[in-house]
């Protein structure tokens, strides 16, 4: 059974968000949480929360009867979300454009190997 969480519109860039994203691929939620705790990035907290999020909602799903140790993270993905875009002064009355970029995240969780 699988259950997942998303969130969205996440203030970071995908980029620095899939460096985190990558190391936890495929773990045991267990394991993953306590790589992602010992982090130093931001992303690792937001992750974090996210992974709890997923493995409550599948515990609520089932009903209580899964295990939450047996859980593995099936996908994790991190998308694009929208691009904030602000402008910067600059010398001799230009601008520059400033793109401030965001994410979605989506956690999906799964008891099966």
């Amino acid at each position: 059974m699988q259950a997942r969480a998303i969130v969205r519109d996440i203030g970071m860039s995908p980029r620095k968000m899939r460096a985190v994203v990558n190391s936890i691929r495929g773990e045991r939620v267990e394991a993953a949480l306590g790589a992602l705790k010992l982090m130093p990035k931001k992303a690792a907290g937001i992750i974090v929360k996210a992974l709890e999020s997923a493995a409550a909602n599948a515990e609520d799903k089932s009903g209580g009867e899964i295990d939450v140790d047996k859980l593995r993270i099936a996908s994790i993905q991190v998308n694009n979300g929208k691009i904030i875009k602000r402008w910067m002064p600059r010398a001799m009355g230009r601008a520059n454009r400033v793109n401030h970029r965001t994410s979605h995240l989506v956690v999906v969780v799964s008891d099966e190997d």
